[in-house]
């Protein structure tokens, strides 16, 4: 049985015998081999869909939140708060359900998919919105912090970092070895910096030998990183990515550097490309800002970038269920029929 993210990769985290652990069996997330939808592609590469949409709350923030939370309750914290676009207040609201805390997000008004703050609300936790974007939201929530005796569990938060880097030991364990190239959405950039210390630390456990390209995507409207400079209002359909100043804005180009990888940006029509090709090619539902990372595939590889035959994992950060009401703006609408035999045949083309 899989014990989650902690129980699982207990040597590598900062736990101890003592350590309260709080989880709902996060991780353990399938690596889904996509050789059809690559091919359908024109992709010349041993495509996989790291597909984080199937932990607890349907997302990979639950990997980092059962470490903040868990750490939380073993330093006394009584309460946690987040600024967030949604998948972060929703793993906060229910791991900290989970653990008995008392539980703050702060989200932007109008910003957050209905999916994400469905879960909040429904988790019990104290929802806040306010006239302004990711950043005001997380720059408010540090404020607070500094004030008062409220824990953030944001990415800023190490913990969040150590459990996110977890991802890249499941992808290890799975294939034998690091992929050549790991592609990952870019939005607080707290997850590529996770990758990245995760295949690090295998390979000094002797776990692996080498380590992978790290190529991360943008959307191109919330792209500070490639622009080179903080984007004051950040536009993009996939609202997960949708951050003008990341928190984690150093920590993401060391991982690119380090790893002789890139950081690119893609238009919200090519992540809507990846976005409907996972789903009718190869019957993966991510939501918007996951498919970032295929869309960033398809473009370099239409750019002669990957050599043939070379292994690439594509982070699928959050579940296509997220965010409802994109899905159903992007797909053809259901036919309405008579309760009619014939009428249903003639519509199957059957007739």
């Amino acid at each position: 049985m899989w014990r989650g993210v902690i129980e699982e990769y207990r040597p590598f985290l900062p736990v101890t015998d003592k350590t309260p652990v709080v989880t709902l069996l996060e991780g353990g997330t399938p690596l889904v081999p996509a050789p059809l939808l690559a091919k359908s592609l024109n992709l010349d590469i041993e495509l996989y869909l790291k597909f984080e949409g199937m932990n607890p709350t349907g997302s990979f923030k639950d990997r980092g939140m059962t470490m903040a939370i868990t750490k939380a309750v073993e330093e006394g914290a009584k309460a946690v708060i987040c600024g967030s676009t949604g998948n972060t207040s929703a793993s906060a609201a229910a791991y900290s359900a989970r653990a008995g805390l008392d539980c703050t997000v702060i989200v932007p008004s109008g910003m957050i998919a209905m999916g994400k703050l469905a879960q909040s609300l429904v988790h019990g936790a104290r929802c806040l919105q306010i006239d302004g974007n990711f950043d005001a939201a997380l720059r408010i929530t540090r404020e607070i912090c500094d004030r008062y005796p409220v824990t953030l569990v944001n990415s800023l938060n190490p913990y969040r970092i150590e459990g996110q880097k977890s991802g890249a030991f499941e992808i290890c364990d799975v294939l034998g070895r690091a992929p050549d190239y790991h592609a990952i959405p870019v939005g607080n950039a707290g997850n590529i910096t996770a990758y990245w210390k995760g295949y690090k630390e295998y390979r000094e456990a002797g776990r692996i030998d080498q380590l992978p390209k790290m190529i991360g995507f943008q959307a191109a409207n919330s792209a500070p990183i490639v622009d080179g400079h903080p984007i004051e209002a950040p536009e993009t359909i996939a609202t997960a990515i949708r951050i003008g100043n990341p928190a984690s804005w150093k920590q993401a180009e060391a991982a690119r550097d380090e790893s002789g990888g890139l950081i690119d940006k893609v238009t919200d029509e090519e992540i809507l490309v990846a976005y409907n090709a996972m789903a009718s090619r190869a019957g993966v539902f991510c939501e918007p800002a996951s498919a970032a990372s295929l869309a960033g595939v398809i473009k370099l590889g239409r750019a002669g970038y990957f050599p043939a035959g070379s292994t690439v994992v594509c982070v699928l950060t959050g579940h296509g269920l997220k965010d409802p009401a994109r899905a159903i703006k992007e797909s053809r609408p259901p036919a309405s029929l008579p309760a009619d035999t014939q009428a249903v045949v003639e519509a199957m083309g059957l007739s």
